[in-house]
C-alpha cells in the first residue's frame, strides 16, 4: 500500500494542471490513468484531434476562397486524403502527448497506469491491465476523469457508418453525404470540417436554433455561413429512430426521413464515474451524474475534489485547466477561490465563434440598458488581405458604467481575438480604453477599435441629446 499527499485520478487537461499544481507545493503526488494513452478526452479523443482536423481541412479547402491562400479543393475527394490528414493529426497528437509527459515528470509526479475506484474515503484501490491490484492511500483525491459521449441503446452505433464523436476522428474515407444528430458545439464542429471537405451534409436537431446558448444574431452569421457551405438543416425535429439499410443510414423524425452514407450521433455526453465506486463514499451527483462541488471544486467530502468534464458545463479544456488548478490550490494550502471573473469561451467550426461575458438575450432579461457597437472583417484591410469579408466583433457596453458587458466573435481567428475584450473586461476596464487603443495596421483587432467608437459614438450622442432636452426643459421652464 502506497501513500501520498495528493492522488489525481484522470490525465486529461484538469487533472495535468491538479497534479502539476499540487506538485508544485512540494506535495507528493501520483497520477492515476487507466488508458494507455495519456491526455484524456482533450488529447486523445477529443480537443486537439478534432481542431487538428479542422486546421487540416481549412488550410486544404478553404484558403481557395481566402485571398492569397492557395488551396486544390478537387484533391479532397481522393480517398487517401482523410488518411493522411488523420496521420497529421496523430503526429501532433503524439508530440504534445510527449510535452505532458515531460512536464508532469520534470515537476516529480508519479504516473500510475490502472483504473482507480473507491475502497474507503482515503483509500484508491487501483486495477492495472492484466488484472493484478494494489491500494493508494491519500490525503487528498481529486477526480479528474472526464466525460465521454452519449451512446443510447436504441442507436446501432458500429464505428463505420453510426458513429460518436470519438470513432468519427479515425474515419479513413471521406462519405459523400454525412447526417449529424444534434446542433450542439461538436455537432456544429463536425459538420463545417466535413462540408469544407466537400461532403454533403445535414444537420437535425430538437431546437429552433444552433447553438441556443450563443448571441442570436451571433448563431444566426454562423448558420448563414454553414449554409454557403451547403449545409443543410433541419430544425425542430424529434428522432424517432436510426436504423441501418445494406449501405446506408437512415434517420427517421416525425416528419421526414433521411438517408445518407454515414451518421453522426452528437447528442450530449456522460460523466466517467462508473468504474469509481462513488456509491460506498455516498458522493454527491447530479441526476444527469455529473459530480456537485463548490466554489473551490470540493465535493461533499471535503478531501475530494472534482474537476473538468466530470462536473457538467463548460466542460472545455480550458475551463478544465483553470478548476484543477483551483482546486490543487485549495487543496494544498487553503487560498480561497482565485478563478478570473472571466473565462472566454470558443467553437472552432470554420469560421470559429468565440465569447466572453453575457449575451444580449441575458443582458435582456437582467433589464440592462446597453449599446451594441459592431467591427466588421470586411471594413478591416487584413479581413480583405484574407478574404474573410462575413466576419464580425460585437461589443454589448453598459450605457451608464461604459463597461464592456460582452464580446461576441464570429469569423476567422475568432478564438484568438477574443482574449483581448477578456482582458479589458477583468481589469475592470471600459469602451474608452478599447476606443483609444491603438492596435497593429493590418489586423483583425482594429474590429475591436471600430466597434468601440460605434459604442462610444452611441454614448456621447444620448449625452448630448440629453443635455440638449434638460436645456429645452429648462428654457421652457424659465
Amino acid at each position: 500500500m502506497r501513500h501520498y499527499d495528493v492522488v489525481v485520478v484522470g490525465s486529461g487537461p484538469a487533472g495535468q494542471r491538479a497534479a502539476i499544481q499540487a506538485a508544485k507545493y512540494g506535495k507528493s503526488v501520483a497520477l492515476v490513468e487507466r488508458k494507455a494513452r495519456m491526455g484524456g478526452a482533450g488529447l486523445q479523443t477529443g480537443t486537439i484531434p478534432s481542431k487538428a482536423l479542422r486546421e487540416i481541412a481549412f488550410s486544404t479547402t478553404m484558403g481557395a476562397t481566402h485571398g492569397m491562400r492557395s488551396a486544390h479543393p478537387t484533391l479532397t475527394r481522393q480517398h487517401n486524403f482523410l488518411s493522411e490528414a488523420i496521420q497529421k493529426k496523430n503526429v501532433i497528437i503524439d508530440k504534445q502527448e510527449s510535452v505532458i509527459l515531460n512536464q508532469l515528470l520534470r515537476n516529480g509526479v508519479s504516473i500510475i497506469p490502472g483504473e482507480a475506484s473507491f475502497a474507503d474515503a482515503h483509500t484508491l484501490n487501483i486495477k492495472k491491465i492484466h488484472g493484478e491490484q494494489y491500494a493508494l492511500v491519500a490525503d487528498i483525491i481529486i477526480l479528474a476523469t472526464g466525460a465521454r459521449p452519449r451512446r443510447p441503446d436504441d442507436v446501432p452505433f458500429d464505428k463505420k457508418r453510426v458513429l460518436d464523436s470519438t470513432s468519427i476522428l479515425h474515419m479513413q474515407h471521406l462519405p459523400k453525404t454525412l447526417t449529424i444528430a444534434g446542433g450542439g458545439v461538436i455537432a456544429c464542429e463536425f459538420a463545417t470540417i466535413y462540408a469544407s471537405l466537400g461532403v454533403e451534409v445535414t444537420i437535425v436537431d430538437s431546437h429552433p436554433q444552433i447553438l441556443g446558448f450563443l448571441c442570436p444574431d451571433i448563431a444566426a452569421h454562423l448558420q448563414g455561413a454553414m449554409l454557403n457551405m451547403g449545409i443543410r438543416f433541419y430544425m425542430q425535429q424529434k428522432i424517432v429512430g436510426i436504423r441501418q439499410h445494406e449501405a446506408q443510414v437512415s434517420m427517421e423524425t416525425q416528419e421526414l426521413t433521411i438517408d445518407s452514407d454515414c451518421l453522426l450521433y452528437a447528442l450530449g455526453r456522460v460523466p466517467n464515474t462508473d468504474g469509481l465506486n462513488l456509491q460506498a463514499l455516498n458522493l454527491a451527483c447530479s441526476k444527469r451524474g455529473w459530480v456537485e462541488v463548490n466554489q473551490h471544486f470540493q465535493t461533499n467530502i471535503p478531501h475530494i475534489y472534482a474537476v473538468g468534464d466530470l462536473v457538467g458545463p463548460p466542460a472545455l479544456a480550458a475551463t478544465g485547466m483553470e478548476q484543477g488548478r483551483i482546486a490543487a490550490i485549495h487543496a494544498c494550502d487553503k487560498q480561497p477561490n482565485i478563478q478570473a471573473k472571466l473565462l472566454p469561451m470558443a467553437i472552432y467550426t470554420i469560421p470559429e465563434v468565440a465569447w466572453v461575458g453575457k449575451t444580449s438575450v441575458q443582458l435582456d432579461e437582467e433589464g440592462c440598458d446597453y449599446v451594441t457597437g459592431r467591427g466588421l472583417y470586411a471594413e478591416t484591410a487584413r479581413g480583405q488581405i484574407i478574404g474573410d469579408h462575413d466576419g464580425l466583433l460585437k461589443l454589448l457596453v453598459d450605457k451608464k458604467t461604459r463597461k464592456v458587458l460582452g464580446v461576441h466573435i464570429v469569423g476567422e481567428l475568432a478564438s484568438e481575438l477574443v482574449h483581448l475584450g477578456q482582458m479589458v473586461m477583468n481589469l475592470d476596464g471600459n469602451v474608452d480604453d478599447l476606443a483609444l487603443h491603438v492596435f497593429n495596421y493590418p489586423t483583425l483587432a482594429e474590429c475591436y477599435k471600430t466597434a468601440a467608437l460605434d459604442c462610444t459614438n452611441q454614448l456621447n450622442h444620448m449625452y448630448l441629446t440629453n443635455i440638449k432636452k434638460n436645456l429645452e426643459g429648462a428654457a421652457a421652464y424659465v
